[in-house]
């Protein structure tokens, strides 16, 4: 565990401990609360420090993911499942597209950036060269859902090196970060003046994915390659682990700035806000942009990597959990949150299209952003 002060650059540090040791009324927990909520409305983004995880973990996991996509191309395409719209298994490279390269609001937001805070050009972006594994931690709804193949099983990898430690692996980690960022819910609920269980509840049967993601640094190691182009996510909160390598960029929201993400060594993890999330604040709380791209940074790690590890596949890993509302719930924005986003809009300096949110089941929400990114037809 790291002792020393942290480095987040930039991004709010919220203490989670400090929820979980007092009581919810005590005012160190409710400026807490506060603090998280604040931090998402205005930077999309936060770093949670949660003492229950454990970097050892992270490292279990992210071994077992460089050992997984460092298989040979016919193993890995076992695990595909494209008429399950890439819902669980795997996802092998130029498949994904940024929703940014041809979304027109998108452009927009790209256009209003400073020339030097904008992303790393899409306009030509080819689908993204990263691979992705999806492995639902969801609980069965006690109902038939609407959206099956948004909550199919899990696809388990058989290679005899990797089928035996796959399972444990992936549930102790998910388990994790599953119950750090729904704390952050509870706690961001109540910084909202919303009861503190509002979001835990709407998500209760949310297909919840540990989603980590693979790029080949031997491939695709060059100085400014994009490796997930400009973009949001489609769900509600997206909790991340420490990569072993850098290139993660984040956009705040009150100030168009581009943001290095360094998540601090130790209990420490990365936030973001998704579109479910924004649509259920009426906008109050916006989708965080952010890109994954290979920089001067990633480039170092990549050297040291290779003295210092020469024998481990040179393969960047996110670690990453996507957190889901139930895919069966009535997405409309709630009138308080609304009422708030129109007031904060009115007030910034810096911001995008007035978006209008259309009640919707979750389901059909998240088909509708997949068919945007061309995993689903």
């Amino acid at each position: 565990m790291s002792t020393a002060p942290p480095v987040s650059m930039g991004l709010p540090i919220i203490d989670l401990d400090l929820f979980l040791s007092q009581s919810r009324d005590s005012p160190a927990v409710q400026t807490e609360c506060k603090k998280a909520a604040d931090a998402l409305i205005t930077y999309g983004a936060l770093i949670l420090r949660d003492s229950r995880v454990s970097e050892e973990d992270n490292i279990t996991f992210l071994d077992l993911l460089e050992d997984y996509f460092a298989q040979p191309l016919e193993d890995l395409q076992k695990d595909e499942r494209p008429e399950l719209s890439y819902q669980v298994g795997a996802t092998l490279e130029n498949t994904e597209k940024p929703k940014c390269a041809v979304d027109e609001p998108c452009l927009r937001i790209i256009e209003r950036l400073e020339p030097s805070e904008r992303p790393l050009d899409i306009s030509a972006h080819s689908p993204d060269p990263k691979c992705r594994f999806f492995y639902k931690m969801s609980e069965k709804p006690p109902y038939e859902t609407k959206y099956p193949s948004l909550n199919a099983p899990n696809v388990i990898p058989q290679a005899e090196h990797l089928k035996e430690r796959w399972v444990p692996t992936m549930d102790k980690w998910g388990a994790s970060m599953k119950r750090a960022v729904e704390n952050l819910a509870d706690m961001t609920s109540i910084g909202l003046g919303l009861h503190s269980d509002t979001f835990r509840v709407a998500g209760k049967y949310g297909p919840h994915i540990l989603a980590p993601t693979a790029s080949d640094l031997r491939k695709y190691g060059e100085k400014d390659t994009i490796l997930a182009g400009f973009h949001t996510d489609l769900n509600f909160l997206t909790i991340h682990g420490r990569s072993r390598y850098p290139g993660l960029h984040v956009w705040a929201r009150n100030t168009g700035k581009r943001i290095p993400v360094k998540i601090p060594e130790g209990n420490y993890l990365l936030v973001q806000a998704g579109k479910q999330l924004e649509h259920l604040s009426g906008g109050l709380i916006k989708a965080g942009f952010h890109e994954v791209v290979v920089n001067d940074k990633t480039i170092e790690v990549i050297e040291k990597r290779k003295e210092q590890y020469p024998d481990r596949p040179l393969i960047r890993i996110s670690s990453t959990f996507f957190w889901h509302l139930s895919s069966d719930y009535d997405l409309v924005p709630i009138p308080a949150l609304a009422g708030r986003a129109q007031r904060l809009r009115a007030g910034l300096t810096y911001h995008d299209d007035e978006v209008l949110y259309e009640p919707m089941k979750v389901g059909q929400q998240v088909q509708n952003e997949l068919k945007h990114i061309a995993l689903m037809a």
